[in-house]
């Protein structure tokens, strides 16, 4: 069923329609999503509201639209696609990181809530993956990249990141990360932090 993430009011509607037509969701995959490069200093604020709109409202609106049916059976697994970037920031995607941010807050809470009633919330963290992201990529004005970046064009095959994805859920893990040497980053990150940010300095600059 075509759904515009952005459009809070259709989702609950979209989700009340696939229900009464399948009358049940096993699972629910948040996957839609836009990404960003432009600078703080340039990005207009409504870019900035997308951002949180469909990467953000729009996973919580849909989640909220099958989560009583899921409590009610016990039974479900839902799936947020979030980011790397879901646990450190770079340069020019500010508004995305803090989308893919505020997803951990609360989908990390959502877990917790539902842990006794059957219902397994997964967090999927991809770094590059091969899609067509960067290309619709939103600039500081709101208007699409239109190009490809070499990071996301040298990627992971979306094939691929989805099988990953189906052994997680198998395992019932709460979290994956997914993708090639980018992911090392998160360690860095975690470990030497100093490091990591000096690094993404460096990485700016040139």
């Amino acid at each position: 069923m075509p759904l515009d993430l952005a459009d809070a009011a259709a989702i609950p509607v979209a989700a009340g329609r696939v229900l009464a037509g399948l009358r049940r969701v096993d699972v629910l995959v948040n996957n839609g999503g836009l990404t960003q490069r432009s600078l703080v200093k340039d990005t207009r604020l409504e870019v900035d509201r997308r951002l949180m709109e469909v990467n953000f409202f729009g996973a919580v609106s849909l989640t909220k639209g099958v989560l009583p049916s899921m409590l009610a059976r016990r039974r479900g697994d839902i799936v947020v696609v979030s980011s790397l970037v879901g646990h450190f920031s770079t340069p020019l995607r500010s508004g995305y990181a803090a989308s893919k941010h505020a997803l951990h807050g609360f989908f990390d809470a959502l877990r917790a809530e539902v842990d006794a009633d059957g219902v397994h919330v997964l967090m999927v963290c991809p770094g590059f993956i091969r899609t067509d992201i960067s290309l619709h990529a939103l600039t500081a004005d709101g208007s699409p990249q239109g190009t490809m970046d070499a990071g996301q064009a040298a990627g992971m095959p979306p094939e691929q990141c989805a099988a990953r994805i189906v052994a997680a859920l198998d395992r019932r893990k709460e979290e994956v990360v997914i993708g090639g040497r980018e992911t090392w980053y998160l360690l860095l990150h975690r470990f030497f932090p100093g490091l990591f940010r000096r690094a993404v300095r460096r990485a700016r600059a040139t």
